[in-house]
């Protein structure tokens, strides 16, 4: 009975871990040995049958028959009278094989038996999961949340593997319930304390960029390339795209018809703002196409401190800027460039007045807030109606309208 229990405990963790058949003998057979070994002395001299499709096993003994008087090992010889019991017909210098009754062993060799085989399975599964999630960094899986806590969300993959997305790695409008599905970028895989860790992230541009690949055949075909891609997870993404064959549209096969295929990726990243980008190695030009939709008058590149200095029209800062500086942000980091603007002079904007003038009478913070939408001079403060500056800044709209009308003050 005691065979049978435990071969359906190994069959057990087979069926649940997926266990390949060779390496499931060779467990067994070293856990067997192990135990002999530590009841005998030796295994050398012990076969061992596993059979797991019917789920029993055999343990067989060899000894060499010796004449009574000369027996000086029991465990490798047999005296001929005790060899006669099993078979009349054995003669000295024959070898007997019997079979060892795992009975015999006592229920504390079994229990202790079970626990290290146990014990073994564990420890093989756990580095089968970190060789097989280590093959898969930079690649996305589909889990089901299991657990969501303050700082982490476990993750079960398909086989009940455990994975873990901090939050850290979520995007900031990220909320999920026990049952959800999740989808995320594998990009750390460690053993702590014997254990396989499988850290997750959907904040990864490796994420974003796996994510085209799905959605567009020709990235996933080697005919475009994802030359770099920048982003404010949740905000907005920068990705800069390029094609070896002058018959695709590298910007155009990314976006699709009527933005078919970039719908999909923005609703994954929570409405994320996407900017599909045609890269070229001449920097003023990838500049320009990096700060879209802002139109640019003229570049000045400092290649010495990878400064590029941009004038435009007063009416194209704040689009150049974008909400919070992202824009800018992300040009920069996209470009490699510092990018620094600047209003071209001209025109009635000549008569305009930097907000820094205004510092005697508005507070720096305030001023901070206008800056950080592109309103850095007086008209292009008033350009704005007050509803819009109070959804694009984070000012009262009580404060806003003091500001305006110290402002309007200035020019009548």
């Amino acid at each position: 009975m005691e065979n049978v229990n435990l071969i359906d405990t190994f069959s057990e963790f087979k069926e649940l871990k997926n266990i390949d058949r060779p390496t499931m003998m060779s467990v067994l057979e070293d856990v067997f040995r192990g135990m002999l070994a530590k009841k005998y002395g030796s295994a050398d001299n012990f076969d061992i049958i596993v059979n797991i499709d019917k789920g029993d096993f055999e343990i067989w003994r060899n000894r060499v028959v010796v004449e009574d008087e000369e027996l000086t090992d029991p465990i490798t010889q047999i005296p001929l009278s005790e060899a006669k019991k099993i078979d009349e017909d054995y003669e000295v210098g024959e070898e007997v094989s019997d079979e060892v009754k795992f009975l015999d062993f006592g229920r504390r060799a079994i229990l202790s038996l079970r626990q290290n085989l146990t014990a073994r399975i564990l420890d093989l599964e756990k580095n089968n999961i970190y060789i097989k999630y280590k093959d898969r960094i930079g690649d996305i899986v589909t889990g089901e949340v299991y657990q969501v806590w303050k700082r982490e969300i476990l993750v079960l993959d398909d086989d009940g593997n455990e994975l873990m997305l901090p939050k850290s790695e979520q995007i900031p409008s990220d909320h999920f319930r026990k049952g959800d599905t999740i989808r995320a970028v594998v990009i750390k895989v460690e053993m702590r304390n014997n254990t396989p860790f499988i850290i997750l992230s959907r904040t990864s541009p490796v994420f974003l960029e796996r994510l085209f690949e799905l959605e567009v055949p020709e990235i996933f075909d080697g005919l475009i390339t994802i030359k770099k891609i920048v982003r404010v997870p949740g905000e907005r993404a920068k990705v800069a795209v390029e094609s070896y064959d002058e018959r695709i549209d590298p910007v155009g096969a990314c976006v699709g018809m009527k933005g078919s295929r970039i719908h999909g990726i923005v609703r994954e990243l929570r409405n994320e703002n996407i900017d599909v980008i045609n890269y070229t190695s001449n920097n003023q030009l990838f500049i320009q196409r990096a700060l879209s939709p802002a139109k640019i008058t003229s570049i000045k590149l400092i290649e010495e401190t990878k400064h590029a200095e941009i004038y435009l029209k007063p009416n194209e800062v704040s689009l150049a800027i974008g909400k919070g500086g992202l824009n800018i942000k992300l040009a920069s980091q996209l470009t490699g460039y510092e990018i620094d603007v600047y209003r071209e002079p001209g025109g009635e904007d000549e008569e305009d007045v930097n907000l820094e003038e205004f510092s005697d009478e508005i507070e720096e913070w305030i001023i901070e807030e206008f800056r950080a939408i592109g309103c850095d001079t007086a008209k292009s403060v008033l350009s704005l109606s007050i509803n819009d500056l109070v959804k694009r800044t984070d000012l009262e709209e009580e404060t806003i309208k003091e500001v305006i009308n110290i402002l309007k003050a200035e020019f009548e």
